[in-house]
């Protein structure tokens, strides 16, 4: 049966009209589509240069920290700061603010002994709760009886343990429960720090001078440079004393003077002190003592 006129018409219009619907659909989806990419396109543009900013203020940031670092250590370094624990921050403020050393002498010195022997007497210094005692070799050298007197004017008997002749070093006992003396790395001393020496001279006993630190590393009799140059009074008596810093740590050891100048005292560095106690002490206990 052949398609009427009309019926033509309406089924090419319906056509055209579902050819339209589609070229309208595929025009909206090209220009949505274009949208979309217009919009990634500007997101990633934002997020590039958001992060670029990030990383400008992340490297602003750091160099700001390096900077604050570098002001602060070298600030620490013109007032001669060491940073440590807070105790011992509080310690050095104490001291440094006082314009002595009465702060730490009443401590210290309780860790002083003065050395009584049969041929003179001299200083010592105890270095372990248990009783070892430090002192010069000249001191003891040659004696038959040994005796000690502490701060508190407590007479105690003493044992020598052993010595080094070549750096004036013996070690001697005492049994009891005592204070000690901390012996600082003397690796950490610098020239111009300000210190003290106790010590017995001309038989006053535990008197106390203050000085400066003029020199490390110097050469002394042994001939090795292991000398701490200071101008603290050192006189006859004050020999196996403590020389002593503003944190009340033992530095050295008293150990001579020289007599054709002024204000020219030597002491024995506490590494050397540390390294020849142990070796004395392993040689006749079989143990290492500080």
């Amino acid at each position: 049966m052949a398609l009427q006129k009309h019926h033509k018409w309406m089924i090419g219009g319906a056509s055209s009209f579902i050819i339209l619907i589609l070229v309208v659909n595929s025009v909206f989806l090209y220009i949505l589509y274009g949208q979309v990419q217009l919009i990634y396109t500007q997101l990633s543009k934002d997020i590039s240069s958001l992060q670029t900013d990030t990383q400008s203020k992340v490297n602003e940031l750091s160099q700001s920290l390096l900077k604050t670092n570098k002001d602060l250590s070298e600030t620490a370094k013109t007032l001669n700061v060491k940073i440590g624990t807070i105790g011992e921050d509080i310690d050095l403020l104490k001291t440094s603010t006082s314009s002595d050393f009465s702060g730490i002498i009443e401590d210290v010195v309780k860790s002083v002994i003065t050395i009584k022997t049969d041929t003179g007497q001299g200083t010592g210094f105890i270095i372990t709760s248990s009783g070892y005692i430090v002192t010069n070799y000249h001191v003891v050298e040659g004696a038959s009886s040994i005796e000690a007197l502490t701060s508190e004017q407590k007479t105690i008997p003493i044992k020598l343990i052993g010595y080094n002749p070549t750096l004036d070093i013996a070690l001697l006992y005492s049994s009891g429960n005592y204070r000690a003396l901390i012996l600082e790395n003397s690796d950490d001393i610098q020239i111009g720090e300000k210190v003290i020496a106790i010590g017995n001279p001309l038989g006053l006993q535990f008197s106390v001078s203050e000085g400066i630190v003029s020199g490390v590393d110097r050469d002394g009799p042994s001939g090795l440079n292991v000398y701490i140059q200071t101008d603290a009074a050192l006189n006859p008596g004050n020999s196996g004393g403590p020389l002593i810093n503003k944190m009340g740590k033992a530095i050295g050891i008293n150990n001579f003077k020289l007599g054709s100048g002024e204000s020219l005292g030597f002491a024995l560095e506490s590494n050397a002190i540390k390294e020849t106690v142990n070796a004395i002490s392993m040689k006749a206990t079989n143990q290492t003592l500080i």
